[in-house]
């Protein structure tokens, strides 16, 4: 049970009852009950702003790369997931994640690679020791132009 206590102060104290079925005995703590909350910002928001195909010669075309430019809000990141899908975001072709530094201002560049021409949902997911934030688009990757 939770009171009013006695003394000048106004805080509540706790008293908890536990019963003995063996004796029939009442066991009575009295005391204060003290608890802090940490109220963490956590990454807010990630924006996918721009996406560039890098150009290759033709003997370096096996894979098309793409650059893709994040920033967020909020709190620092320190890891970034990417997931590579089919187009209704539902089958997963690729998933890589890396530590990242990040200092002051949340502006990064991702590349990544793509195997073969076609339609791709990608989801670029930021994260910190106490929150993530993930962002999604579509992109097209036509064997080297995106």
């Amino acid at each position: 049970t939770t009171g009013p206590s006695s003394d000048s102060d106004s805080s509540p104290t706790v008293e908890s009852v536990e019963d003995n079925p063996d004796g029939g005995c009442h066991i009575y703590r009295n005391g204060y009950y003290e608890s802090s909350i940490a109220v963490v910002e956590g990454i807010l928001e990630v924006n996918i702003i721009q996406m560039t195909s890098i150009q290759m010669t033709e003997s370096q075309a096996e894979n098309s790369l793409v650059d893709f430019v994040v920033t967020c809000q909020g709190s620092l990141p320190t890891d970034v997931c990417t997931v590579v899908s089919d187009p209704t975001c539902q089958v997963s072709k690729s998933v890589v994640c890396d530590p990242i530094v990040v200092t002051e201002e949340c502006l990064l560049t991702i590349r990544r690679a793509f195997e073969e021409p076609g339609t791709y949902c990608i989801n670029i997911t930021l994260g910190d020791d106490t929150s993530q934030a993930l962002a999604s688009a579509l992109i097209s990757v036509n064997g080297g132009e995106s």
